[in-house]
């Protein structure tokens, strides 16, 4: 390892808002807060429901508890630094809290991704496979599911992560955004980061985009099975438990497309559409993943009118 990779400058990196639109950050942060709070509730409602409501502890409803904690994880995150640049122009932060950040940020994306798959798994093997759907999915198979695809993230961010405490930051220190992303961090290096530049596309393709044409695999399968049902209505029964999931499945994955075709071919876009579509990236899935299973699942509906009605049985 060349040892000019570990002088690494001490000074903090700078976080950036709304570059030009200084004077109205603070109304600028209205909305982002009113979504950092809906989050919070929603995701955090979803979580007690879950926990709370012996009638949603089954497979379906525990994969839909690691997605409302990863979503939690997600804006918990990144809506600190935000709010600290946007409220109290606080921009400096250290190199560790930094790469930190990154990690959580970019580990929290692919897990995001990992449990969308799970999802899909629980319902391809409800319809394909219902009288086995209780031994397949067990509780011990559930969690395993989980450490799984939580390991898989991790695992696969690291080595980025860690080249990052290796290199020198002698150019700038002003990042992009008003939280860390590797990819902003990485232009600051005085270093060979073609590594680093190679490595996500990598991860991207063999997970992300490996994630997805499972899944839309395993929905063409369920969509064949589906269709072989007699009954009209036991096939619409049978398709209405998918709903709410490919609708999450959209929301996530139109973002990372949108996301993804901004960054890499927007380079005449305005640098606040490129900031702007990175906080409906981070903010829109888990803003509206419970809002779809509160509106599209009958047994979330029901638990929540029991949970929200206690009070008023009470008295």
């Amino acid at each position: 390892m060349p040892s000019v990779w570990l002088n690494i400058s001490s000074s903090p990196f700078l976080l950036t808002g709304f570059p030009g639109l200084e004077k109205v950050h603070h109304l600028i942060s209205l909305p982002l807060l009113v979504a950092y709070i809906s989050i919070l509730f929603g995701n955090g409602t979803l979580l007690f429901l879950i926990k709370d409501d012996h009638n949603l502890h089954e497979p379906m409803y525990y994969f839909l508890a690691m997605l409302a904690a990863t979503d939690l994880g997600v804006t918990l995150t990144t809506m600190p630094t935000v709010l600290g640049v946007l409220w109290l122009n606080h921009r400096e932060i250290g190199h560790g809290a930094c790469f930190s950040q990154a990690y959580f940020i970019h580990t929290l994306s692919i897990v995001e991704s990992g449990v969308l798959l799970a999802m899909a798994y629980d319902r391809f093997i409800a319809i394909r496979n219902p009288l086995r759907y209780t031994t397949i999915l067990t509780d011990t198979r559930v969690i395993k599911i989980g450490i799984g695809v939580l390991t898989r993230a991790g695992l696969s961010i690291m080595p980025i992560i860690i080249r990052l405490h290796w290199f020198p930051y002698c150019r700038s220190h002003v990042l992009s955004h008003a939280f860390c992303l590797h990819q902003d961090v990485i232009k600051l290096a005085c270093a060979d980061i073609t590594f680093n530049r190679l490595y996500p596309v990598v991860v991207v393709f063999a997970m992300v985009l490996l994630d997805f044409l499972i899944i839309f695999f395993s929905y063409v399968l369920i969509l064949k099975t589906v269709m072989g049902i007699a009954s009209t209505d036991e096939r619409a029964k049978a398709l209405n438990t998918c709903v709410s999931h490919i609708c999450c499945i959209l929301v996530f994955y139109v973002t990372v497309v949108g996301l993804t075709f901004i960054h890499r071919f927007g380079k005449h876009v305005p640098h606040v559409v490129h900031i702007t579509m990175s906080y409906i990236y981070f903010l829109f899935p888990p803003f509206m993943n419970p809002v779809i299973y509160s509106i599209k699942t009958k047994q979330i509906q029901n638990g929540l009118l029991r949970l929200f009605s206690r009070p008023c049985s009470r008295t």
